[in-house]
């Protein structure tokens, strides 16, 4: 199995944690000291070296920060996690509603007025740092050592897993060819920096296991102008490459990242979302000028090639085989002989027998009930509720080589409440307007991500997250810059794959998400159409979705179409890799309404 279900969150162990860490700050003669979910790299995931906010704190979602000060200690989180929270920390830390409460407005009222406040200047990225700058009245934040890897004694070591090649068949496109392409836009910088895993694996063409879910290789790059690449990595991680990466690409110690940055002639780019703090304070130190923009790789990555785009397609077709067995699996056992790691552990099971899966893509949630109303659960032999009348939400995933998946599906355990079919039914209704939407070319995520919650909001509801996320191509199922959310800037272009996840949680009751994939493509022109060009979502995802829990009266005419007409193509695509019983189920499940 690749999940386990071990509790990684000791809130007990979280106090004496925090002692020790102001033992430090006495000794630094330090006010307080600022903890993120960050490694050097600026990905979303850390390895086990760096995730010293669970150390410290027992929190173990994937995003939030601490600032620890001597009488207190803020644990910064946002909508997704404010109910995981108050079930992983000690009372020593006290859960603040982020980005409501900012750091520097929380300092100001809990610190002394002319404190100081260090942090690791690897760890936060320079628009981060521009954020805390200038500090409320006299505080100061300065950049210091890490005092938690001083207390922390038996940290794990750094990840030193072997590199393989992803072949250009799945890739689309040579590296070289990546890396001259993207080495023409940086003119006037001689060069770019490059911090994040999935930005360097894309370009590079390669994959690794230096993180559980994510197959990155870690290491820091260089693309310069002229049409190389520096490649900052430990070299025993590249020994089963052969000579793939060819003479393009200069190997150098990780160690020699910095002195690098040093003494490099020319204007440097970096992108101030992603570069640690640290690389611009090496490059200004050195008189090199600094211009901030885009990782270059951000938008190549995200509109995916054609070799990709296929990929995807198989990818969805084989995970959607394994979640017709598992749906069908789960129908027919008896309620409340289930628990919740049963469910995670067959799931994996069906997807592990298509002989294809090389990771999950993040750990499976399995959310029974008012499990289901934390966003982000991960089930463990502590949480494990058994599977009993009500929801139960089921979001997962799978890494396959040719392909990323995603897919959340909220299932009626026995008959299903009122007040249950009603919430389920709005926020289908918000992901059907996402999956059916047409929209002028150069609009982006805020655009489009309120049509996704008008149902709900008619009804005074709502969700704490956006509607969607941008997915890699056997990388990370997070993945930028594009966005289906209120924060979402970047316009969507062809090529692009994102989530289709509206949802809603009642706290203490049940969750409800429905997801499937997209990608965006061109949309056909229509007879009277007066707008350029305009755009759609082509769905990626196919596996049926609970019609037990559909209140039929709120759906539209336009809007029932659309989910007959989804399930008929779910049948025609699945129906043919699956028999027996399965087969039997599915027409059952994807029968109209």
């Amino acid at each position: 199995m690749f999940q386990s279900f071990t509790e990684t969150s000791s809130p007990e162990q979280g106090p004496p944690r925090l002692a020790a860490l102001r033992e430090e700050l006495k000794r630094e003669k330090l006010d307080g000291f600022i903890i993120p979910r960050a490694d050097a790299h600026q990905g979303e995931y850390v390895p086990a070296r760096d995730s010293r906010l669970a150390w410290l704190t027992g929190f173990t979602g994937s995003a939030g920060f601490c600032v620890a000060l001597h009488d207190k200690a803020g644990v910064f989180v946002d909508g997704r996690y404010r109910v995981q929270v108050r079930a992983q920390v000690a009372e020593a830390f006290m859960p603040v509603d982020w980005p409501e409460v900012s750091l520097t407005e929380w300092v100001a009222r809990n610190a002394d007025a002319d404190a100081v406040i260090g942090f690791d200047p690897w760890l936060h990225t320079v628009s981060q740092v521009r954020e805390l700058e200038p500090a409320p009245g006299n505080i100061e934040f300065r950049r210091s050592a890490n005092l938690v890897d001083r207390i922390w004694e038996d940290q794990p070591p750094p990840p030193a897993t072997l590199a393989f090649v992803q072949p250009v068949e799945l890739t689309g496109e040579t590296h070289d060819a990546k890396i001259a392409r993207l080495a023409e836009t940086l003119a006037p910088a001689s060069c770019a920096v490059l911090t994040l895993p999935d930005s360097i694996c894309w370009l590079l063409n390669i994959r690794g296991n230096d993180l559980p879910r994510v197959p990155f290789v870690h290491g820091f790059a260089l693309l310069h102008a002229e049409g190389e690449v520096t490649f900052f990595v430990d070299e025993a991680k590249l020994a089963n490459l052969g000579d793939h990466l060819g003479p393009k690409v200069r190997i150098a110690p990780v160690d020699a990242f910095l002195p690098v940055l040093a003494s490099i002639e020319g204007p440097v780019r970096i992108d101030p979302a992603s570069c640690p703090v640290i690389v611009a304070d090496t490059l200004r130190e050195a008189g090199t000028e600094v211009i901030e923009a885009q990782d270059p790789c951000a938008l190549p990555k995200a509109c995916k090639t054609q070799a990709e785009l296929d990929g995807a397609r198989a990818a969805h077709l084989r995970d959607g085989a394994a979640m017709a067995r598992f749906l069908c699996w789960l129908d027919r056992q008896p309620v409340g002989s289930l628990t919740e790691i049963d469910v995670v552990r067959h799931l994996e099971s069906e997807r592990a027998a298509t002989n294809a899966l090389r990771n999950i893509s993040f750990d499976t949630i399995s959310g029974a009930g008012p499990n289901g109303a934390i966003v982000h659960y991960r089930v463990t032999e502590k949480t494990n509720r058994k599977v009993e009348h009500g929801l139960l939400l089921v979001d997962s995933g799978g890494q396959y080589v040719d392909g990323t998946t995603d897919i959340t599906r909220t299932i009626a355990i026995g008959p299903a409440g009122e007040e249950e079919k009603r919430a389920f039914t709005l926020v289908l209704k918000g992901m059907i307007a996402i999956s059916r939407l047409r929209w002028p070319k150069g609009l982006a995520g805020r655009d489009l991500d309120a049509l996704a919650r008008v149902s709900l909001w008619e009804h005074g509801l709502d969700y704490g997250h956006g509607t969607g996320h941008g997915v890699g191509s056997y990388l990370s199922v997070h993945e930028g810059p594009q966005r289906l959310a209120r924060t979402g800037t970047v316009p969507f272009m062809p090529g692009m794959i994102l989530s289709n996840e509206p949802g809603f949680y009642k706290e203490g009751a049940f969750g409800i998400r429905i997801e499937n994939l997209v990608v965006v493509e061109e949309a056909p022109a229509l007879p009277e159409q007066t707008v350029p060009e305009m755009l759609h979502f082509e769905t990626l995802t196919y596996a049926p979705i609970d019609t037990r829990l559909v209140e039929t009266g709120l759906l539209t005419a336009a809007e029932r179409e659309w989910l007959n007409a989804y399930h008929a193509d779910v049948l025609a695509r699945i129906g043919p890799l699956v028999d027996g019983d399965v087969s039997t189920w599915l027409a059952q499940a994807c029968a109209p309404i």
